[in-house]
C-alpha cells in the first residue's frame, strides 16, 4: 500500500483533533516525566501532549515515514521514530502512553493492550481512543461496492482486513485483570460535512486507503463514483445543505497499580 498522505489527513484536523483533546482532558497523572504517542500520524496529537507536558521527554511512533516527516517539522523538541506499535518497547517505564485513533489498524487487542500497559511506570497512564465505525454506512458502503463482481477481484479481500474493535466489556475486563483501574466510555460525533464529496474527502486518508491502493487511477475514480452515489442513499442532506456525519468511538482511560 502506499505511504500515507499526511495533507490529505490534516484537511479535517479539526474534526480529528476534538477526541484527542478529550482524551488528554481524561488522563490525571501528577508527575508526567516520559510521554510516547504511538500512531502519532503528522504530530497533531503529539502537539496536544508537548503542550500539557512540556517538560517531559515525548516521542512519537509511527510507521509512515511521510507522517513522520511532517512530525519532525512540527515538533523539533520531540523525539520520533518508524516504528511498528505491536513490537516496540520502551527504553525505559512511560507515565503515558497515548495512542490516539491508531490501534484499531493493529488486530489481537487482547495481546496488544496488555503489552503496551507492562511499558508504564507505576501509576502510569495507557489512554486510548479507537474509532468505531465499521458498521456505520461510511465502511459498511464500501465494502458493499469493493464486494460487488465488478471489484471483488481487483481489490481483494485485503481491503475489509481490519477487524472490529473490543466490546467495552472485553476491554474493561482486560485491562482491569491486568491491574488497572479503567475509565472507559463511548461516544458517537455528529461532524457536519458540506457534501458527500468531502465525507470521501475525509474517508481517502483513513477508510477508503486500502481499497483504492490496488486499484490504477482510472478504476479509482469509477470506484468512487459508485461509492458516492451509495452515500447519497445514506446521508440527507439537512434544510441547511449540510450532511450529518454519526461517527462512534471508543475512549480508554487505564491506570497502572
Amino acid at each position: 500500500m502506499n505511504d500515507w498522505n499526511p495533507d490529505l489527513y490534516r484537511q479535517f484536523e479539526a474534526e480529528r483533533t476534538r477526541p484527542a483533546r478529550e482524551l488528554l482532558a481524561r488522563i490525571v497523572h501528577n508527575h508526567v516525566q516520559q510521554v510516547t504517542d504511538p500512531g502519532c500520524g503528522p504530530g497533531n496529537s503529539t502537539e496536544l501532549l508537548y503542550h500539557a507536558w512540556p517538560a517531559a521527554s515525548i516521542t512519537g511512533l509511527d510507521s509512515s515515514q511521510a507522517m513522520l516527516e511532517q512530525a519532525r517539522e512540527r515538533l523539533p523538541n520531540c523525539q520520533f521514530i518508524q516504528a511498528d506499535i505491536q513490537h516496540w518497547r520502551a527504553s525505559q517505564p512511560q507515565d503515558v502512553i497515548y495512542a490516539n485513533a491508531s490501534l484499531q489498524w493493529l488486530s489481537d487487542h487482547q495481546r496488544l493492550l496488555p503489552h503496551l500497559i507492562s511499558q508504564l511506570a507505576e501509576r502510569g497512564v495507557l489512554a486510548v481512543q479507537m474509532p468505531d465505525n465499521l458498521d456505520q454506512p461510511t465502511h459498511s458502503l464500501m465494502r458493499k461496492v469493493a464486494e460487488s463482481p465488478a471489484w471483488r477481484e481487483k481489490i481483494g479481500e485485503e481491503a475489509s482486513r481490519r477487524k472490529r474493535i473490543l466490546s467495552v466489556d472485553a476491554c474493561y475486563d482486560l485491562l482491569s485483570a491486568a491491574g488497572c483501574y479503567v475509565d472507559i466510555w463511548h461516544t458517537t460525533y455528529y461532524h457536519i460535512m458540506p457534501s458527500h464529496a468531502a465525507i470521501i474527502d475525509w474517508l481517502k486518508a483513513t477508510g477508503l486507503r486500502p481499497f483504492l491502493a490496488p486499484l490504477t487511477e482510472d478504476d479509482q475514480r469509477v470506484f468512487l463514483t459508485q461509492y458516492h452515489r451509495e452515500l447519497e442513499g445514506a446521508y440527507r442532506i439537512r434544510e441547511d445543505g449540510n450532511l450529518l456525519m454519526p461517527f462512534p468511538r471508543l475512549f480508554i482511560v487505564a491506570q497502572k497499580g
